[in-house]
């Protein structure tokens, strides 16, 4: 008994040794993030307002890490395929994702995911918020969105919106206001942002939910008109543009969203270093600039800050997905 006690205790001192051994290697690993370029997953495509703002901000994070920040669009499935290739990701702090409002949303509306969206990841940053706005193409008869919706009941199943997509953040808003409205209408899915906004420029499509940053040069230049903007203030941009609250629909708030996330396990020390200097690139007045040009306002905060508001996104569209009853295989 007294040998295998003692072979016990030498068994936890050897352990405690190495354990003392590493936590400095690990310090100093640490200490000298990063050392190599990292990698910023983006699950859409090059050009569309998520990959803008990845190049913008890893521009900014670029000068103060001292390392280059590469970004990787990986597009396809909804934003899962890049998303579960920075869930797989060593969490070493030199992959990262930029996480959208589709992380809240997948989870609710697809049933296979391979990732989990709480779980497999740490949040580092709220980079930015862009709240949605509804549009439609100028010939169609509604001036605002209360007008909008008695045309839509007056024309049961008549009222087309396009969307960039199955389950994303224009066609959620839609579902929440057919919800809200008791209105029915014709979701018009589309693989991207672009698409679907040329077909409403077109009339091919009556309306629909856009961000803002997309929106606001077609509503500059006349070629979609704005009815209201789904946000609790009206837009700078647009001052005269009512809010949804004030157009009869209250607490109805989408706003798109983006801010970085490490695959879950990535040691705190990167994820604060990591933290500190997007919120550094997000008091850079020239980045504020560029972000109030497209309608976006930049937010930072804490990781746990971050986190708090993926949880609350997570059950916002977990409750519009069921009540809409929004599914997809």
């Amino acid at each position: 008994m007294k040998s295998f006690l003692k072979k016990g205790i030498q068994a936890v001192a050897a352990t405690a040794m190495i354990g003392a051994i590493a936590a400095p290697l690990a310090v100093n690993a640490q200490g000298n993030y990063p050392d190599r370029p990292i990698k910023m997953i983006v699950a859409y495509s090059p050009g569309g307002a998520t990959d803008i703002v990845a190049r913008l901000i890893g521009a900014e994070m670029e000068k103060l890490l001292g390392q280059p920040i590469v970004i990787d669009n990986k597009p396809g499935g909804g934003s899962n395929i890049g998303t579960a290739e920075a869930a797989r990701a060593k969490p070493d702090g030199y992959t990262l994702l930029l996480a959208t409002i589709a992380q809240a949303i997948n989870p609710a509306v697809y049933s296979k995911l391979t990732y989990d969206t709480r779980k497999d990841f740490e949040p580092v940053a709220l980079t930015m918020t862009s709240p949605s706005v509804l549009v439609v193409n100028p010939n169609f008869p509604a001036k605002t969105a209360g007008e909008l919706v008695a045309w839509a009941k007056a024309n049961p199943g008549k009222l087309s919106m396009a969307s960039s997509g199955a389950g994303g953040s224009p066609h959620m808003a839609a579902e929440l206001l057919k919800l809200r409205a008791g209105i029915d209408y014709l979701h018009v899915p589309y693989k991207g942002a672009n698409p679907a906004m040329n077909d409403v420029l077109s009339g091919v499509v009556m309306g629909g939910f856009k961000t803002a940053t997309a929106a606001i040069p077609q509503i500059k230049a006349g070629k979609v008109r704005a009815l209201a903007v789904a946000a609790p203030q009206r837009l700078s941009q647009l001052p005269d543009l009512p809010t949804m609250a004030e157009a009869g629909f209250p607490d109805f708030n989408v706003a798109s969203w983006n801010g970085v996330v490490a695959p879950a396990g990535t040691p705190k020390a990167i994820v604060d270093k990591l933290n500190a200097v997007i919120n550094e690139v997000l008091k850079n007045p020239a980045v504020v600039a560029q972000f109030e040009k497209r309608a976006a306002v930049p937010v930072g905060g804490s990781p746990a800050y971050f986190r708090a508001f993926i949880d609350r996104e997570l059950k916002t569209w977990a409750k519009v997905a069921k009540a809409a009853n929004v599914k997809i295989n």
